[in-house]
C-alpha cells in the first residue's frame, strides 16, 4: 500500500453551482477543513483523481484550486483547531 502525503487543497469556485459541486467533491477526500479549504491525506494515486475530478467541475478561466504539501510534523494548530490526521480507514457513504 502506497503511504500519504498531507496535502491542504484550497479553492476559489466562483459560481454557486459549481462551488456546491466542489465542496462535496472534496469531502471525498478530505480528513478536515473548513470552507474551501480541506486537509488531505493521498496517495500519488489519489492526488491524480482529485485533480481529474475537480477539472470535470471547474471553469479554468473563472475559478482556482491549489494542492500544497506539507512535510512532515511542519502542521502547526492554534486554539481549538484538531491537528491533522491520517484515519486508518474512510467511511464513504
Amino acid at each position: 500500500m502506497s503511504s500519504r502525503q498531507l496535502y491542504i487543497a484550497a479553492y476559489d469556485i466562483r459560481n454557486p453551482r459549481r462551488l456546491r459541486k466542489a465542496l462535496r467533491l472534496l469531502k471525498d477526500f478530505a480528513c478536515g477543513g473548513q470552507k474551501s479549504v480541506f486537509e488531505c491525506y493521498l496517495t500519488n494515486g489519489e492526488k491524480a483523481e482529485l485533480f481529474e475530478r475537480i477539472a470535470q467541475v471547474m471553469d479554468t478561466d473563472e475559478d482556482s484550486f491549489l494542492v500544497a504539501p506539507v512535510p512532515e510534523g511542519a502542521a502547526q494548530v492554534l486554539g481549538i483547531g484538531i491537528p491533522p490526521a491520517d484515519p486508518q480507514f474512510y467511511y464513504v457513504g
